[in-house]
């Protein structure tokens, strides 16, 4: 269906919008001005959504605001916010009547006029979502960048053209309900993550696994060799499948061989792309970043683009991004370690010192039992503050090796109490990082406004 019969036919139809935040709010304005009947319904009250309230209601929208928005969800078409569970009672409610509950993703994929290129992981999505644009972008390609990385896309359809190319990032939240899948399907790596959101670890998987099982014979799959779970996928690709690995040879995808060099492997032959010395992010996991936009991109993009973009590319805001250094004391904002698996692949195999780590906020479930002995191992000062902070603390001295005052525990209060503590232990030379192996939301609404603030607090010091 083409976009304008598809706006055709919300004349008079019942929509719902279950949360009126980023993804949806551009999509209410779409459906309220092209004749669809909207309701708008968010758990906030009319007096926290402010000026949007107002805006909607000129726009003729109904609201449904604060606790019982849920309540007699009635409308034939349901989009739920992504960050809503997909087995609420009041959805399955919806679903059994006959009503059709949706996203803004899964609409975009239906209409989506050009080449489609997703990626998933439970980490290093956003780095190489964002590799891949700059690669496309490099080659002379017009790029749709959004998903899960910010930006809804479905708004923007009528302007995305048949040979541009659209680059999204998908968290499992937007995979669990997909029923189509993209052209090019890469998985970085998936571990333990938002236990609080799924049903359990087999639903998580699942709902990754639908980044790959809808495509047909000309579909291409990217899977991480090095992760058990990933690799397990293979037997599901029904198109092309390749492989990457920083560990071991790929006969079919991206691999480092002993040299340092990435080489892609393709019908009994080596093609070498780039050495991993050009790649001007540091760390080993976003070695693996660049593998899996080689197999992406291979025969889209020449390996000159590809070297080019590791040499230039400076990373994504937030992923180990330098903030200042103060008295020889270099700081740094990785407050998109929301995982204790992405801060131990990253922050804590980044340098060649042990550092002083800030740690600790929301609790999604997911266990630390690994964290404790990886924090031992490269941490000398650990702040730790949040919900998780009790969790992470006997992590660490179950941990074998664990010494008491090895790693020294300090325990705060709040983020500004943590770069103060942090201030007066380090010395010159040390490195301070906040990574903090949880979600923010106990004391914040998202990791960058975490890392906005950490940011604001280290360059007032």
């Amino acid at each position: 269906m083409d976009i304008q019969k598809f706006y055709s036919s919300l004349k008079g139809k019942r929509v719902a919008f279950c949360g009126i935040g980023g993804s949806n709010l551009p999509l209410i304005r779409i459906f309220a001005q092209h004749g669809a009947v909207v309701t708008a319904r968010d758990r906030r009250t009319e007096e926290k959504l402010g000026e949007t309230a107002v805006e909607l209601k000129k726009l003729g929208v109904s609201l449904r605001l604060s606790e019982g928005y849920l309540e007699d969800l009635s409308e034939d078409i349901i989009f739920r916010t992504p960050g809503m569970k997909y087995y609420l009672p009041e959805l399955n409610a919806a679903r059994e009547r006959g009503a059709a509950v949706t996203s803004e993703m899964e609409v975009f994929f239906d209409l989506c006029p050009c080449k489609m290129i997703a990626v998933t992981g439970s980490d290093g999505k956003t780095t190489t979502t964002t590799i891949l644009s700059e690669m496309l972008k490099a080659a002379g390609k017009t790029v749709h960048l959004g998903g899960n990385i910010g930006t809804p896309l479905l708004p923007q359809i009528e302007s995305i053209g048949p040979d541009d190319v659209a680059v999204v990032e998908l968290s499992s939240f937007q995979l669990i309900s997909m029923r189509r899948s993209p052209d090019v399907a890469v998985v970085t790596n998936v571990t333990p993550n938002h236990l609080d959101m799924h049903k359990d670890m087999r639903e998580y998987i699942g709902a990754k696994k639908n980044i790959l099982l809808h495509q047909n014979a000309f579909g291409r799959a990217v899977l991480n060799a090095d992760n058990e779970i990933t690799a397990g996928f293979a037997d599901d690709v029904r198109g092309e499948r390749l492989m990457f690995s920083r560990k071991h040879r790929c006969a079919r995808g991206a691999w480092l061989n002993e040299k340092n060099k990435i080489i892609m492997s393709l019908d009994g032959r080596d093609y070498p792309v780039m050495n991993a010395s050009d790649i001007k992010i540091p760390g080993g996991h976003n070695i693996e970043n660049y593998l899996a936009a080689v197999c992406a991109l291979w025969g889209t993009v020449g390996t000159d683009v590809m070297a080019r973009t590791a040499r230039t590319f400076s990373g994504v805001e937030h992923r180990n991004e330098f903030v200042r250094e103060l008295d020889g004391v270099k700081y740094y904002n990785d407050s998109i370690g929301t995982t204790p698996s992405r801060t131990m692949n990253g922050t804590l195999k980044l340098f060649d010192r042990r550092i002083i780590l800030i740690a600790g906020g929301y609790d999604k479930k997911v266990p630390f039992d690994s964290f404790g002995p990886a924090v031992v191992d490269s941490v000398k000062t650990l702040v730790l503050m949040g919900a998780t902070a009790d969790k992470i603390e006997a992590s660490v001295k179950a941990a074998p090796q664990y010494r008491e005052g090895n790693p020294k525990i300090i325990r705060v209060g709040s983020l500004e109490q943590a770069v103060r503590v942090c201030r007066a232990e380090a010395e010159a030379g040390d490195i301070v990082s906040l990574s903090p192996a949880c979600a923010s939301f106990d004391m914040f609404p998202n990791y960058e406004t975490r890392g906005e603030e950490f940011k604001k607090l280290v360059e007032r010091l």
